[in-house]
């Protein structure tokens, strides 16, 4: 297991705890920030932090799967927020003491496949 492996787990488990001291920890202090599909970028730790810990309404994160190699990680989240549930990739480089010193995520909206293939597949 990889440094930054732990680190992306500690990462999840700290924003879930809303233990920002941990999450802080995670971050290196020059961390950068990026969701392409909102156009958002947020630079160094004390911004990241403040921008998790003030992000709206009462989520809670499942990790599914989180795959790492030296330098790099990625991780695939589930959140609730209520009834709504959003899964989120998320991209991670590290720094060679696996501090965490670039995230970038993606939250795909579920969507209906196209007619015609029902009889190749299965939904759930």
């Amino acid at each position: 297991m990889t440094r930054l492996r732990r680190n992306v787990e500690k990462f999840w488990a700290a924003a879930e705890a809303r233990d920002w001291e941990a999450f802080a920890g995670t971050l290196a202090d020059d961390v950068a920030y990026e969701a392409p599909m909102s156009r958002e970028r947020v630079r160094g730790r004390e911004a990241y932090v403040r921008f998790n810990r003030e992000f709206p309404g009462d989520w809670h994160v499942r990790v599914e799967r989180v795959v790492a190699e030296a330098g790099e990680a990625v991780s695939w989240v589930r959140v609730t927020d209520g009834d709504d549930v959003h899964v989120g990739i998320s991209f991670f480089r590290g720094d060679g003491e696996g501090r965490i010193v670039a995230v970038t995520d993606f939250w795909p909206e579920p969507y209906e496949p196209p007619a015609g293939r029902e009889h190749l597949t299965e939904r759930y």
